[in-house]
């Protein structure tokens, strides 16, 4: 499962589309809370949250907006909560530019023309869900 904090604008189409039905995944497993699923470290941020199923729904939501201004529809009554966070999550610049690393090198190797239209950012937005704060790489990542 991987939940990016890397604002959709800069996927392809297969990490818009994966990032939609992993976000559902991890919506699911928030949902039941005997899930073995619920220790991945994917989640542990939402999970954090105080509103776990809020927090989610707010990242779907954002990778449901970028799919809208791109004319691909994603069924936003799969998403079981508003989405209104009362402050965002919090993602570490270092965490930021680790997922940033990852995308690019998977966006080379299957969407070139995607890659080279990033290729210029030095450190790309986060997801609107996600306010960035100085820090490394999130100990769950590394986990």
């Amino acid at each position: 499962m991987r939940l990016w904090s890397i604002h959709p604008r800069y996927f392809d189409a297969q990490a818009l589309t994966s990032s939609w039905r992993e976000g559902l995944i991890a919506q699911r497993v928030l949902q039941e809370p005997g899930s073995s699923l619920r220790a991945h470290p994917q989640l542990q941020r939402f999970l954090e949250a105080d509103e776990p199923l809020e927090a989610i729904a707010a990242y779907l939501n954002g990778v449901a907006d970028e799919a809208q201004e791109r004319d691909i529809v994603f069924d936003r009554a799969r998403v079981v909560a508003s989405g209104v966070l009362p402050e965002p999550l919090v993602v570490t610049d270092g965490q930021l530019d680790y997922e940033w690393g990852n995308l690019r090198r998977h966006l080379l190797g299957r969407s070139p023309d995607v890659a080279s239209r990033w290729a210029k950012v030095w450190r790309p937005q986060p997801h609107p869900v996600f306010v960035v704060v100085g820090g490394g790489v999130a100990s769950w990542e590394l986990a």
